[in-house]
């Protein structure tokens, strides 16, 4: 197994210098051992396959001795309590199983000295009572639980039968960093420097964007009500859109859709490296460094309103949640802020969670928040979840390998959608999970595809899915009609080593962490851990 975890480990770190623009010889001799070590890869996990080389998989005559299931946190923010059926089903089930005796009559002295009753005598139909209640609500929790199943087996049936066409969009010359979905446009950003836009039913190139001198590295889109603010101020169409870009020239630029033309730029003085829109008040665009600092900005005067050195790197995904903000770091610390809507310093720290506590440290985070958990994904064979108000942890199986990588995490439509890219053999999967329950429902592969580094969803006026993802290549991802004729260029199928996939608490799963350093022998150590430090994340390689 240590042999495997060392190949493992070698791949990982030439799938990231594959990335990287100008390579040194030294690096360019490891990419042409690639072949090789997937070869010896291939072999050692054949040769290994067995119940320890699958991540939290178990047969299905031992379902019930699984580990055990961390429940889901509630979805609403201002509570965590459980659901009522959860607390009543288990107060009742101990009262019907130990029956408390009746309390003593109780007196006290009135008014008066007259002495009076302050608890009526039981009945005895009482215990029958509370027997009847309690076998009443286990019948209906019992119903509940048949009727999810029975929505969960129907919504696998029918994501098996899904069918998807792929369509290339063609124009950029390097790596796609990040995308976004607009109505019927799908707007790149690449290291290229350039930001295009592309007609998706055509599939053509509508708009390039350039004005950036770095690498583009993110993208957001603010919601219809900001974008008409602007356009007024701007003497544009009501109906204008904007597109907001970072770039590692320190520099956030507002594209405006229907021209092509920047309207407004902000110099941030850092390398911006993460960025997100806050539609509260009068709107904010918050900003990630690559020095670790998270600013705000005013959507209406575009003013600097605060500068926060949150983390110790670079700050590598930002989303908002209502008046929530979360800021994921490569050091694999994750802070979580409350948009106090205010002109000055708007950020306030509701709670930060080190990398010591998410285990995620050491490479590129992706953030993907619901209600109380924070879903992250982090270049491993498994998400993270992240109960963010209490700092509990737990994970969710996306590869059936440790030999899998998870890059983006998204959700839409009621589904938790990750990547992951097979070092051993190439391939690319979009894996799908139920939501809130995080139950596998199917998995879409394309042995052809390249690795998934962005990822944006949407669905069609028809209720259809459609998704785009970057990485070498920009492809759109189209759902089918299930009664056409069509062929889909990818059929859904399931991966039976899924099946019992389920959120786990970190307490119960072993010691996963590496790092992406390796090297050869001992001696080699110090000197690779100094010149590839710098390296060894995908986020690092997009910046250079």
């Amino acid at each position: 197994m240590g042999e495997a975890r060392k190949l493992h480990k070698k791949l990982r770190q030439i799938e990231n210098l594959e990335i990287k623009i100008a390579l040194t010889p030294e690096e360019r001799v490891k990419i042409s051992r690639k072949a090789e070590l997937r070869s010896r890869l291939a072999e050692l996990l054949l040769q290994l396959s067995g119940p320890q080389q699958t991540l939290g998989i178990v047969g299905e005559g031992k379902k019930e001795k699984m580990k055990r299931q961390v429940e889901d946190s509630p979805e609403a923010l201002p509570s965590q309590t459980p659901p009522a059926s959860k607390v009543l089903k288990g107060e009742l089930k101990s009262k019907t199983q130990v029956m408390p005796a009746p309390p003593a009559r109780q007196k006290q002295t009135g008014e008066g000295g007259e002495r009076r009753e302050t608890g009526r005598q039981r009945e005895p139909g009482d215990t029958a009572k509370v027997s009847d209640d309690g076998s009443a609500q286990t019948r209906v929790d019992s119903r509940q639980e048949e009727q999810e199943d029975a929505e969960l087996t129907s919504l696998k049936a029918s994501w098996e039968k899904a069918k998807f066409r792929l369509r290339l969009l063609e124009g950029h010359s390097d790596i796609v960093t990040c995308v976004v979905a607009v109505d019927n446009l799908v707007i790149s950003g690449s290291r290229d420097t350039t930001v295009k836009v592309w007609h998706v039913p055509t599939a053509t190139e509508q708009k390039n964007l350039g004005g950036h001198s770095g690498g583009v590295t993110c993208l957001s889109a603010p919601p219809p009500e900001y974008c008409r603010r602007l356009a007024w101020a701007l003497s544009l169409s009501d109906k204008e859109r904007f597109i907001l870009s970072g770039s590692a020239d320190c520099c956030v630029k507002i594209w405006a859709l229907s021209t092509g033309q920047c309207v407004k730029s902000i110099y941030t003085f850092n390398a911006v490296t993460a960025l997100c829109f806050v539609p509260e008040h009068d709107g904010f665009i918050i900003t990630g460094s690559d020095g670790g600092k998270v600013q705000a900005w005013s959507w209406h005067t575009l003013e600097n309103c605060q500068s926060i050195n949150a983390h110790q790197e670079a700050v590598t995904s930002i989303q908002s949640q209502g008046p929530l903000v979360f800021s994921g770091s490569a050091d694999g610390g994750v802070s979580v802020w409350e948009n106090l809507c205010s002109d000055r310093d708007p950020l306030a720290l509701l709670h930060h969670w080190t990398g010591q506590v998410t285990g995620c440290g050491g490479g590129r985070l992706a953030l993907s928040p619901r209600g109380d958990r924070v879903f992250v994904a982090y270049g491993r064979a498994w998400f993270k979840i992240l109960h963010w108000k209490t700092g509990a942890m737990s994970r969710l199986t996306n590869h059936s390998s440790v030999t899998g990588v998870t890059d983006c995490v998204h959700q839409t439509a009621g589904l938790l959608i990750g990547s992951c890219y097979d070092l051993a053999n190439g391939d690319s999967t979009l894996n799908l999970f139920s939501l809130p329950q995080c139950r596998y429902l199917a998995s879409l592969t394309c042995a052809d595809a390249p690795r998934i580094l962005c990822f944006a969803t949407w669905l069609t006026g028809s209720g259809g899915h459609r998704w785009v993802t970057g990485g070498r290549d920009l492809i759109v991802w189209e759902q089918l009609p299930r009664s056409g004729k069509q062929r889909g260029d990818v059929t859904a199928c399931r991966d039976s080593r899924l099946d019992a996939s389920l959120p786990e608490s970190e307490g119960d799963t072993e010691d996963d962490e590496d790092s992406d350093d390796f090297s050869d022998n001992d001696e080699e150590k110090d000197q690779e851990d100094a010149s590839e430090g710098e390296s060894n994340s995908w986020f690092r390689c997009v910046l250079q």
